[in-house]
């Protein structure tokens, strides 16, 4: 039996809950650079209506991205992101559906090419996260959940978005730095991570010859709405005390990274991760 610990994203997203979280969430600060980086570029993001997702969009469209946001059913959070990518004067378009559907995952690629007539970065970052403090209450309903919005999703887009790149697009995949180390309350959650960093190496390796590259972000703790929304009080209070900073990171101190691997910049580098998590050494 589950404990009551776990609430799915769908429960725990309720609208408002970004409006209680103090401090608020910043996605972009307000003294950053925009150099036209992603100029031209079409952009697909799982999981970009909030968090580190929207992050990466608003970045994205500041260096000339056109975006596609992929999200589950956050309408409000989806359509504030929205509205942040298209004060940019970038275009924003929503796609409302399951990841878990490997059709539904197809079609959202597909639509996005027929909308934009192209598809240069993938930004595989939807993900889902039920904490257990004992491993007999991750049933398998939790395990099928988990491993198919988290590792599942990142197969089905990267096959079809693959056939619609060439040289010079780019993957890019959140993985985590509960990949690298452990994480006792997240099990089934840090597994689906630690899958994450080796697809990104294995998946780099064979899209080499196509001039594809395929890297990762691995964050540390994040202040989004997932915390809040996952995560009990004494947890949400500590969040972030771990790291050398002993502070959460802002999805604007990630947001950076995403650019980077995705722009020329990054044109030597394929199949590594970078670590934003506040100063946690990690080898691998």
């Amino acid at each position: 039996m589950i404990t009551k610990d776990k609430t799915s994203k769908k429960q725990n997203r309720q609208p408002g809950i970004e409006a209680k979280m103090n401090p608020a969430p910043e996605y972009i600060k307000k003294d950053y650079k925009a150099a036209g980086k992603l100029q031209g570029k079409i952009a697909l993001i799982t999981g970009g209506d909030s968090g580190i997702g929207r992050a990466v969009s608003v970045h994205f469209a500041q260096e000339g991205a056109n975006i596609v946001i992929v999200y589950l059913d956050e309408d409000e959070d989806a359509k504030n992101t929205k509205n942040l990518v298209e004060i940019t004067g970038q275009q924003c378009m929503l796609i409302k559906g399951d990841v878990k559907d490997q059709v539904f995952c197809k079609k959202a690629v597909e639509q996005t090419v027929k909308e934009f007539g192209k598809l240069n970065i993938l930004v595989n970052n939807a993900g889902m996260q039920f904490p257990q403090k004992d491993v007999k209450a991750i049933d398998p309903e939790q395990l099928d959940t988990t491993f198919r919005t988290n590792i599942f999703a990142y197969f089905y887009f990267a096959e079809a978005a693959v056939e619609h790149m060439h040289e010079g697009d780019c993957i890019i995949n959140t993985t985590s730095v509960t990949a690298y180390r452990s994480s006792p309350s997240l099990i089934d959650y840090s597994s689906t991570k630690g899958a994450i960093t080796t697809f990104t190496r294995s998946l780099a390796t064979n899209l080499v010859g196509k001039q594809i590259r395929v890297n990762a972000v691995a964050p540390g703790p994040v202040w989004t709405p997932l915390i809040v929304s996952t995560f009990d009080e004494e947890k949400i209070k500590k969040f972030g005390s771990e790291t050398a900073m002993k502070r959460a990171g802002q999805p604007s101190e990630l947001g950076p990274a995403y650019v980077f691997l995705a722009s020329d910049d990054a044109s030597f580098i394929t199949g590594q991760v970078i670590h934003v998590n506040g100063g946690e050494v990690v080898n691998g």
